[in-house]
């Protein structure tokens, strides 16, 4: 059988996450250690084409790679037929479009979350993907990672019994940008950009609640903006419109408590940036990106609450690690090598863009909930 060549235009590359995670990490990677093998003998071999609006920054990025295909033009590009996928990676508020355009011009499509500026509009590019007939993805790269991957391991061989409960610690201090440069852009502050870690955290929780753990059907949430002040990229003061961090509880639909605080204004006291706590009546376990803990309920101590004495206690010995048991690739590519199946030969692929809509949509219930004070219940969305 022939190899499958796949076009794919890349828009957004010349930021951190495309560039690195996307571009190197899982296009090129893919491509060097040539390509997807599929069960027919056949491989699927990805061609990128670099998109986006600064000519000097795709040059270099062309250059340094070897590449020769790359446009500040994005019509032009989707008019070529040699281009399959249309992949998007820029700042939420210029991504509805592009969408938009490379549905139009019958293009599969995957892009990072959130799909769009809000539910309504993520519905209706879920909606006109599926009226167009082509195959969509949103980028869910947590679920990709060793730490989550060995926690579905947990859940899917019965190791917690019932669960009770999910508590997720999330975030790091972001410097102000004015004594030390920022880790993170400063759109990222500004609401008025698509900015706030509601809109770029929240999506990531609801796909691993529901994928792990079950379906959300309510949001309560508390917002703020710890931080008022921040330094851009030029070292010029401006005022942050964007929350900087949330704290929210979510509430299954098999009756378990979720419990995420997400922060980029706090310092580190845990093992890894993200931690996830489950408890379940038969076991409970401790999952990061790469790492996983667990307490049988056999192995699990019994704590006395004493103020008045020395705790004795040296709790965390007495959990254990889960090994590896395989060999874990990296999870922006092992999801890129699923959906390029998925293109060429309709293998499942459940995270598509109303997937990626139901994410949107806990981000607005938590970002309304914050507003009114109320908990807000999330109904079904659907495309129909």
């Amino acid at each position: 059988m022939s190899d499958r060549v796949l076009g794919i235009a890349m828009n957004g590359v010349t930021g951190r996450m495309g560039y690195r995670q996307h571009l190197t990490r899982s296009i090129l990677a893919i491509r060097d250690d040539g390509g997807i093998p599929l069960p027919d003998g056949s491989r699927i071999l990805p061609e990128p084409i670099l998109i986006g609006r600064s000519e000097r920054r795709l040059r270099e990025i062309a250059d340094r790679h070897g590449l020769d295909r790359w446009s500040t033009d994005l019509d032009s590009v989707l008019s070529d037929p040699d281009v399959s996928i249309y992949f998007d990676a820029q700042i939420t508020h210029a991504r509805e479009a592009a969408v938009r355009s490379a549905i139009a011009a019958g293009k599969h499509i995957y892009v990072e979350k959130p799909t769009a500026s809000t539910l309504d509009a993520a519905l209706e590019l879920a909606k006109l993907a599926e009226q167009a007939g082509v195959r969509n993805g949103v980028v869910q790269d947590k679920l990709f990672l060793p730490g989550l991957l060995k926690l579905r391991r947990l859940v899917e061989s019965g190791f917690f019994g019932e669960i009770l409960s999910v508590r997720g610690e999330f975030g790091y201090w972001v410097f102000e940008g004015d004594w030390q440069p920022a880790q993170r852009p400063s759109w990222n502050y500004r609401s008025e950009e698509g900015g706030g870690i509601v809109l770029d955290m929240f999506p990531h929780w609801h796909y691993v609640l529901e994928h792990l753990f079950g379906t959300v059907r309510t949001v309560t949430a508390r917002t703020a903006t710890h931080i008022p002040r921040r330094w851009d990229e030029n070292g010029l003061p401006y005022e942050a419109t964007a929350d900087d961090a949330a704290y929210g509880i979510f509430e299954l639909d098999n009756g378990a408590i979720a419990q995420i605080n997400s922060s980029w204004s706090v310092r580190v006291d845990r093992d890894e940036l993200v931690e996830f706590q489950v408890d379940g009546t038969h076991g409970s376990a401790v999952a990061g990106l790469r790492s996983c803990r667990v307490q049988h309920r056999s192995l699990t101590p019994k704590a006395v609450w004493d103020p008045d004495a020395v705790d004795p206690g040296r709790y965390r010995d007495g959990w254990e690690t889960v090994p590896d048991n395989t060999d874990f690739p990296n999870g922006f590519r092992a999801q890129w090598e699923d959906f390029l199946r998925h293109v060429v030969t309709d293998t499942p692929f459940p995270h598509d863009l109303l997937s990626g809509a139901r994410g949107l949509q806990m981000a607005e219930a938590g970002l309304e909930s914050a507003r009114t004070g109320r908990t807000v219940e999330l109904s079904e969305v659907s495309i129909r």
